[in-house]
């Protein structure tokens, strides 16, 4: 039986490595005729088919082409293939393995060559049993990554909820609840920054929820001036204004037994807040320039990007539309929260923009990937698409690099490096008190709302005010307001 198993384990082991060295074909670049006769049968001996040139440039095209991945180059820092041929092989293809080939080895010239991109440096006359390692652990590298970019595919169908992709724990929770609100929701709320997908989880619910077969109708709240705005949801009779030239219905009607959704609500008019607060308590409508009053049935899904607490503070927003609407509440993260879905976001948008431009795009390079781990993301996932989508457009190599990227993340760093020029250390106090001065600033002075949003009470406020020696300015700031 364990000579059963034994055979059996080496027969998949030999599987896997022929497997894997069907995955790379080695470009071989010398300019020396009987070095390349030599070294293009020992790694046709290895097991390895190959391509053999003794010019730079058909080299430069055949990782260009993408017919390999991997270049074993005579290369020095004197000779006629020296580093400034390998800096435009890196340019070419961030991603090619560079295995560096000379007869004049000595430990600094290969600490060079790596420090430089290469990734392996072989002293000639080469080796045989180094070089197998060498191709065999480039071969073996490829195959994982193969078989860990179809792991992710399937995970990506596994973790796409109704168009949204997220496997952070933020994100779980939000598509746990939203199944759970789904089934029983009357009036649902969608907080969120510009860009995090607001709309997409409101469309989820509605295909999630018993009416998912009625209709969905969708409306801008702050795409449309207070007039068009209320013909466009309760509808209008012929003459109700100028240019009401036949009578309409509107949103809520089209959607009746279905749902409505209502982006940037908190972007209405307090007039308009009051004939939204009377169709959710009483479910009825009225047309504009009609006295008839119609029944509806509809469930109300609202988003909006501001908060909308401070806003009821400060008289912007009504309260008991705010209570009518968050009796169910759901806050979509911003990206900078969960930067462990931009990866999965990534490679969801790549599949998308492959197909819908007819690109072949396998991926990233390193060095584009930490651009994007490191940004702050502060248009969400919107901003990540469009960034992906101009970079599938303008990428010319097989992986997109930072040269495809915008031109405010490729200087990401040097801007980084600037902004730190002004850092200095503070004293926690020092923080809380621009922090206090800022607020109260965005507050114009409203103390009771500034307490709000700092989560301590209004007496607190006046202590740390009074500490900080700004109490005078705050107050008569507050009375003007």
């Amino acid at each position: 039986m364990c000579q059963t198993e034994d055979v059996a384990q080496t027969l998949i082991s030999s599987a896997e490595a022929l497997h894997a060295k069907g995955t790379i074909t080695p470009c071989i670049l010398d300019e020396d005729p009987e070095q390349l006769d030599a070294l293009t049968s020992l790694i046709d001996d290895l097991g390895y088919a190959s391509v053999r040139t003794s010019h730079p440039d058909d080299a430069l095209n055949c990782v260009r082409d993408g017919r390999s991945r991997l270049l074993l180059a005579d290369l020095s820092e004197t000779g006629p293939f020296g580093y400034d041929f390998l800096n435009r092989i890196l340019r070419v293809d961030p991603g090619v393995h560079v295995i560096v080939m000379t007869r004049h080895y000595t430990l600094d010239s290969a600490l060079e060559a790596i420090r430089r991109g290469a990734s392996d440096f072989l002293p000639k006359p080469v080796d045989p049993g180094r070089l197998k390692r060498a191709l065999d652990d480039v071969s073996t590298l490829y195959d994982q990554r193969r078989r860990v970019r179809a792991l992710e595919e399937q995970l990506l169908k596994d973790l796409e909820f109704h168009g949204i992709v997220g496997k952070s724990p933020a994100m779980l929770e939000v598509f746990d609840f939203a199944r759970k609100v789904a089934r029983h929701y009357t009036n649902v709320l969608v907080v969120g920054q510009t860009g995090t997908g607001k709309e997409l989880v409101a469309r989820a619910i509605h295909q999630l929820s018993p009416v998912s077969t009625q209709r969905l109708a969708v409306c801008n709240c702050s795409a449309l001036v207070d007039t068009l705005l209320e013909s466009q949801l309760f509808g209008h009779v012929r003459g109700a204004f100028t240019g009401a030239t036949d009578t309409r219905p509107g949103l809520f009607e089209y959607a009746n037994g279905g749902t409505v959704f209502l982006d940037e609500i908190g972007e209405t008019s307090l007039a308009m807040q009051a004939k939204l607060l009377r169709v959710i308590q009483n479910r009825e409508i009225q047309r504009v320039g009609s006295p008839e009053v119609k029944q509806i049935n509809v469930r109300l899904i609202a988003a909006t990007n501001r908060d909308l607490r401070a806003e009821v503070l400060a008289g912007r927003f009504r309260e008991d539309l705010f209570y009518r609407l968050s009796s169910i509440q759901i806050r979509i993260p911003p990206l900078s929260e969960r930067s462990e879905d931009v990866p999965l976001l990534v490679q969801y948008f790549l599949k998308k923009y492959n197909e819908a431009y007819g690109k072949k795009i396998p991926g990233l390079s390193r060095r584009a990937q930490s651009v994007l781990l490191q940004h702050s993301w502060p248009g969400n996932v919107r901003e990540l698409e469009n960034v992906i989508s101009s970079a599938c457009i303008t990428a010319t190599g097989d992986f997109i690099d930072i040269a495809d990227l915008p031109e405010h993340l490729q200087h990401h760093h040097a801007q980084e490096a600037r902004s730190g020029d002004d850092w200095r250390p503070l004293s926690l106090e020092e923080v809380s008190k621009i922090h206090i001065q800022r607020v109260l600033k965005m507050c114009q002075g409203n103390r009771l709302r500034a307490a709000h949003i700092l989560g301590i009470g209004r007496t607190s406020l006046y202590r740390y005010l009074k500490r900080d020696g700004i109490e005078d300015r705050s107050s008569s700031a507050e009375a003007i307001a």
